[in-house]
């Protein structure tokens, strides 16, 4: 094989592995979680084990708020108002504690995977 093919070769397979990052992360299963008034809603959520899955943020409160499950490592500050997202690493089965760090006492979240 010529050099130009080569690199031909591992140009397109480079151009395949960067484009599926994209296409993986829009089929991702999402669910919202909302803030509010130092508690987070839904206070349980069932999702499936094994799979990331994409959780949308909306603080909805007057406050800022920290969610976050630091054995899974995601962590996001909000101020009130604003809106993000957070991708989980694939979840295995059983409950996974998120909680709100700005109001621990309340703003707490199951997030069970079976």
């Amino acid at each position: 094989m010529s050099k130009k093919h080569l690199l031909g070769c591992a140009l397109l397979a480079l151009g395949a592995w960067a484009a599926a990052p994209s296409a993986q992360a829009s089929e991702l299963l999402t669910f919202a979680i909302t803030a509010k008034d130092g508690r987070l809603e839904p206070a349980q959520l069932q999702v499936p084990a094994g799979q990331r899955i994409k959780l949308t943020l909306h603080n909805a409160g007057t406050s800022p708020v920290e969610f976050e499950n630091l054995n899974l490592r995601v962590e996001k500050v909000l101020a009130p108002g604003a809106s993000s997202f957070v991708v989980t690493p694939p979840l295995k089965p059983g409950t996974h504690e998120f909680i709100d760090e700005f109001h621990p006492a309340t703003g707490k979240m199951q997030l069970i995977a079976k």
